[in-house]
């Protein structure tokens, strides 16, 4: 079980090597560069390329806070985000789909879950200290404004990520640095 942050980006660089559309390959790279700032719990490289108009949904929950509109909502997402402290995740991309419009990503998502926070939505963990392993396939639908600036991270989850977290526990070496 491990957590490397630097897969992530992986195929995006693969993609963006091959891409002969300048603007499809704008768009790679802005979701490259959003990936990277989101690894590097990097707060304003992150607002760098979010637009004003930015609406972001997470079709597995209702709760508004996984849905913020606007550049601020998006920001403030963020701020909790690195509060909560499951900063440490990866993207494991196996299929990307773009054009002009558009930039799909699809892959297994594993994130490094506090313990804490598992405790605080009633998930019994053996160490609050220690990390878990989060893992669900997601699909993420990127859009872009006219100045390639991301509007909507449109996120689907498969399966419960949290469903026998408990038995992931995570050492320092399965959470691996950016490398980027």
């Amino acid at each position: 079980m491990k957590v490397d942050p630097n897969n992530t980006w992986k195929l995006l660089d693969e993609r963006i090597l091959e891409e002969e559309d300048p603007i499809v390959r704008r768009n790679l790279k802005m979701v490259r560069e959003h990936s990277v700032a989101e690894a590097k719990v990097d707060l304003e490289g992150l607002m760098a390329t979010v637009s004003e108009r930015a609406a972001y949904r997470c079709f597995s929950s209702a709760d508004p806070r996984l849905h913020p509109v606007g550049k601020s909502g998006v920001r403030q997402f963020y701020q909790d985000f690195a509060a909560g402290g499951a900063t440490r995740l990866e993207h494991d991309l196996e299929r990307i789909i773009a054009d002009r419009d558009a930039v799909l990503t699809e892959g297994i998502v594993r994130m490094a879950y506090p313990g804490r926070l598992l405790v605080a939505i009633g998930i019994d963990v053996d160490d609050p200290n220690a990390f878990y392993l989060y893992e669900a396939r997601m699909a993420i639908i990127w859009m872009f404004d006219e100045h390639g600036l991301i509007t909507c991270e449109d996120s689907y989850t498969g399966l419960d990520g949290f469903a026998g977290i408990a038995g992931r526990k995570l050492g320092a070496e399965d959470m691996l640095p950016v490398v980027a």
